[in-house]
C-alpha cells in the first residue's frame, strides 16, 4: 500500500500544503500542486532487492506513486525497453547512445500511458466516473483506452486539425470525442472550465498532480536498466515540460531513498522550431517562457504554445548545465528516416525532434562526443506515418521477372519499403 507514504499535496512556489484531492492549483499564489511524500518512511520500506522481484512494469515503484492502494488501471504499463543504440551512435559520431523507447508501451504505444494509469487509478479512488483530457493526440488515445478498460466515460478535447490517425486511434475506444476550432492552449483552457464545472477528472487539469508523477517511471526504469546509475547526458522531447522534471525527480527520488549515487546528469530539452516557447527561453536567457500564439510544426504533439510547466522545464536544463535547442520540419522528417534506418525504430515525430537536436547538440559541442547519451523516444511513428513519407524513396515496381529484379541489383537501385 501506498498511503502511508503520501502526506498531501504541496505548492512548487510556496510550500503551501493541501490534502489529496481533485485540484491542480495553490490558493495563495495559484502555484501548482505537487505530490509530498515521507522519503525516509519509503526508504525504509523500499530498496532495489524488493524492486527486482517484482513483474517489470511501472508499478514496482509504487511505493513513489501517488495511489492509496492496489492500481486499478494500467496495471501492465510501463516496462518498456532501453536499446543501445550502436549503430546510430556510429551516424552521429559518438561513443555510447542510448534509447529509451516508449513508442512501444502498452495499450496506446505512447508514455502517456504512464501518466494516465496513475491519474486514472487516483481518479477511481477519488470517486470519479467521467473523466477526460485536452490532448494534442496521444493523450486522448490513451485516457480513451484506459478509460474503456476501467468502465469509466471519457471526453476528449482536441484540436480539430490533429492528424486523422490519433483521431481514429482515440475514437475506437469509444470515447466523446471533440474537435476544438483552436489551438490546443485554447482547448486545455475550455476543458478547465468543462472539470470545474462539472466536476468531472481532466487528467491534466484537476488530476495533473497525479498524472505528473507518472512520467517519474521512466527515469526509474532508465536508471535501473543502467545498472542503478543515471547516464551523463538525457535529450527529451518538450511540449508541457513535465516530462524532463520529472526524469529529474525520479533521479533524485531514487538516490534519496538509497538506490543510487548522487545524479551528476546533464539535461537537454527538445523542441520544433515552429513551437518552442521553453528552448527560446533557455537559449535566450529570458526568465519566462513568452507564448507561441500560432503553432505552426508538423510534430503536433509537442505543439502547446503556452507550456504549464516552462518554467520548472527551464530550470533544469540551467540547473543541470543542459542545453535545449530546435529543429525544423525537414529535420523532424529526417531524423525519423534516420532513427529507423539504423536502428528499427519507428518513432512518431516528437521522436524526430529528440533525434534531431540530439544531433545538433553533438555537432555543437554541447554534448561531449564520449560521453554517454540517453535519447528518450516517447511515440510511435505508425501514428504519424505522412510526416516521414516524403524523406523515403518510393518502391520500385517491376514484373514478376528474375531478370527485371536482377536489373535492379545491377542499377544499385534497392527499393525502400514504406
Amino acid at each position: 500500500m501506498s498511503s502511508t507514504f503520501v502526506r498531501g499535496l504541496k505548492c512548487r512556489l510556496c510550500g503551501q500544503t493541501y490534502p489529496i484531492s481533485a485540484t491542480n492549483f495553490c490558493t495563495e499564489d495559484f502555484g501548482p500542486l505537487e505530490v509530498d511524500y515521507d522519503y525516509e518512511a519509503i526508504a525504509d520500506a523500499l530498496d532495489r532487492s524488493k524492486i527486482e522481484l517484482r513483474p517489470f512494469n511501472m508499478w514496482r515503484y509504487q511505493e513513489l506513486l501517488p495511489l492509496d492502494g492496489e492500481p486499478t488501471v494500467g496495471r501492465q504499463v510501463g516496462g518498456t525497453p532501453l536499446v543501445r543504440a550502436d549503430r546510430l551512435a556510429r551516424e552521429l559520431g559518438v561513443d555510447t547512445l542510448w534509447i529509451k523507447n516508449d513508442a512501444v508501451n502498452f495499450p496506446t504505444l505512447s508514455f502517456k500511458d504512464r501518466v494516465v494509469a496513475v491519474a486514472l487509478s487516483k481518479a477511481r479512488e477519488l470517486g470519479l466516473t467521467t473523466v477526460g483530457c485536452a490532448s494534442t493526440g496521444n493523450l486522448a488515445n490513451s485516457v480513451a483506452a484506459n478509460a474503456a478498460a476501467a468502465g469509466l466515460e471519457s471526453y476528449i478535447l482536441v484540436p480539430s486539425d490533429l492528424e486523422r490517425s490519433k483521431i481514429l486511434g482515440t475514437s475506437v475506444f469509444g470515447a466523446k470525442v471533440i474537435g476544438i476550432r483552436g489551438t490546443y492552449d485554447e482547448v486545455n483552457r475550455l476543458c478547465t472550465q468543462i472539470a470545474f464545472k462539472y466536476g468531472w477528472g481532466f487528467v491534466n487539469i484537476n488530476l495533473r498532480p497525479f498524472y505528473a508523477e507518472g512520467s517519474k517511471t521512466f527515469g526509474f526504469e532508465m536508471a535501473e536498466q543502467l545498472g542503478w546509475r543515471t547516464p551523463r547526458h538525457v535529450v527529451c522531447p518538450m511540449a508541457g515540460g513535465s516530462l524532463i522534471g520529472k526524469i529529474q525527480k525520479a533521479f533524485n527520488e531514487l538516490h534519496r531513498i538509497g538506490s543510487i549515487e548522487k545524479p551528476e546528469c546533464k539535461f537537454y530539452g527538445a523542441q520544433p522550431a515552429g513551437c518552442n516557447p521553453i528552448s527560446a527561453m533557455v537559449k535566450n536567457g529570458w526568465d519566462s517562457h513568452r507564448p507561441v500564439r500560432k503553432p505552426n510544426t508538423i510534430a503536433k504533439s509537442l505543439a502547446i504554445g503556452d507550456p504549464a510547466d516552462g518554467y520548472f522545464a527551464a530550470k533544469v536544463i540551467r540547473d543541470s548545465g543542459g542545453w535545449a535547442e530546435d529543429v525544423t520540419d525537414r529535420e523532424i522528417a529526417e531524423a525519423m528516416a534516420l532513427l529507423g534506418r539504423t536502428e528499427g525504430i519507428f518513432a512518431e515525430t516528437a521522436g524526430g525532434v529528440t533525434i534531431a537536436v540530439t544531433q545538433k547538440l553533438i555537432e555543437q559541442g554541447r554534448i561531449p562526443r564520449d560521453e554517454e547519451i540517453v535519447v528518450c523516444i516517447t511515440g510511435n511513428g505508425l501514428k504519424t506515418q505522412d510526416a516521414v513519407a516524403d524523406c523515403l524513396e518510393e518502391p520500385a515496381v517491376i514484373a514478376p521477372s528474375l531478370e527485371e529484379f536482377s536489373g535492379l541489383l545491377t542499377e544499385a537501385a534497392s527499393p525502400v519499403l514504406v
